[in-house]
């Protein structure tokens, strides 16, 4: 007898600002804002030393700096961007990719920390970790969520997944003292929306005879792959639920969206999706992209969008180093505010994963698009790549010795 598939998708609560709150547990709970810089911990003791007080703080005392001594976002000067944001400062309407000094308007009273990646890939691979010693078949989504294939593991079909999903997340708090979401679902479409059904620390179990009551009352929006875009089409022929989107007729949505992302759109609105979890995949390129929350101009906001610019590099080679891959393709991406989507990309000579090189030739791609216009999103890609172990033998390319990769950008003359 064939058991129903069962697929989880586990997302980490809140992940970069819970890492925080295990080094700063006095901010739990309170509005954190994550971005502007790379301070650290050691910063922060020295100002907590250079002040009038009579004991030596040490890395050992974090968690007892008083919360009125954290730097809070009404102070910040300048025009970084957000990482990310806890659940209590995004009430505010503070979110990732938003200006500092917007968020400083919305939330003044956030607290600012300064993003610190290799403390979050490090619980990124603790967390991956305790999952794949219960539940080996997990596909690696990025460093905050991933999907698992339940079907076959012992407590899988119990309670439609809710068991294992429930010794997964204590198993997760005990190793790391994090959070996570998790949504069970026949496929991945739908435990990806579950996932978000009770944040944070929610577990949701969607069976195919829950299409009806759960999902089709939801804003199309909620389905993975339907953008602003689409989603604008959709809603000027007078559809805005899934469910109303279910009842298009196949041949319609192909006829008004094309043969394939028309089939894609009716499969999505019925709940079909025959992905499997793939828990070995060779990419063929990396890339980061962020949708601002405002409408950006390269020349009126070159300072945000250098800094976000630079961001994306940064997380782009991350990616690759992590994961043992170089690419020689680099290129961006574009939305402007009507939007059309521009790309660009060019081929170096040799393979890199470094991200002042990254930066400077994206930064070249973006001398060859429009910039006189308005932009929703930026992205970065890095593409033809090879496994490092491959490459011992050729070339790579080297970065000139510039202090940080917004000095590339300035030592070549780039827009921002």
């Amino acid at each position: 007898m064939q058991v129903p598939r069962r697929i989880a998708h586990l997302d980490m609560d809140a992940f970069y600002a819970s890492v925080e709150w295990l080094r700063y547990p006095q901010l739990k709970g309170l509005p954190v804002v994550i971005g502007g810089g790379r301070r650290g911990p050691d910063e922060l003791l020295a100002r907590l030393n250079a002040g009038p007080h009579e004991r030596a703080w040490t890395a050992a005392d974090l968690a007892d700096i008083p919360v009125e001594f954290f730097p809070r976002l009404k102070d910040y000067t300048g025009r970084g961007v957000i990482t990310t944001a806890s659940y209590a400062a995004r009430r505010f309407g503070v979110g990732s990719a938003m200006g500092l000094m917007k968020a400083a308007r919305l939330c003044p009273q956030a607290i600012l920390l300064p993003a610190d990646f290799e403390q979050y890939r490090r619980y990124s691979r603790a967390f991956k970790a305790v999952i794949r010693e219960i539940a080996p078949v997990l596909e690696d989504r990025g460093i905050d969520e991933v999907y698992i294939d339940f079907t076959h593991v012992p407590g899988g079909q119990r309670e439609g997944g809710r068991v294992l999903a429930r010794l997964i997340q204590k198993s997760i708090a005990q190793a790391t003292g994090l959070s996570c979401s998790v949504g069970v679902a026949p496929n991945k479409l739908l435990a990806k929306m579950a996932s978000e059904f009770d944040k944070p620390g929610g577990i949701s179990i969607v069976h195919e005879s829950d299409l009806q009551t759960r999902i089709w009352p939801l804003p199309c929006r909620k389905i993975n792959g339907i953008g602003p875009k689409t989603d604008a089409r959709l809603q000027e022929h007078g559809i805005h639920a899934i469910g109303e989107l279910a009842a298009c007729e196949r041949a319609w949505l192909i006829e008004h969206f094309g043969n394939s992302h028309g089939a894609w759109l009716h499969d999505a609105a019925w709940g079909r999706d025959e992905r499997p979890v793939l828990t070995e995949t060779e990419p063929v390129s990396m890339s980061r992209e962020t949708t601002f929350e405002r409408d950006l101009h390269a020349v009126r906001d070159r300072a945000e969008l250098g800094a976000i610019f630079t961001r994306l590099a940064e997380q782009v080679a991350a990616d690759l180093q992590r994961k043992g891959y170089a690419g020689k393709t680099i290129g961006v991406k574009l939305r402007y505010d009507d939007f059309q989507i521009a790309t660009r990309e060019h081929s170096v000579a040799g393979y890199t994963n470094d991200a002042r090189r990254i930066r400077q030739v994206a930064g070249q791609c973006l001398k060859r698009v429009d910039l006189t216009r308005k932009l929703r999103l930026l992205g970065v890609r890095v593409g033809t790549l090879v496994k490092l172990d491959s490459i011992s033998n050729q070339p790579q390319t080297h970065t000139m010795p510039w202090q940080t990769a917004m000095d590339a950008g300035a030592e070549t003359g780039e827009l921002f």
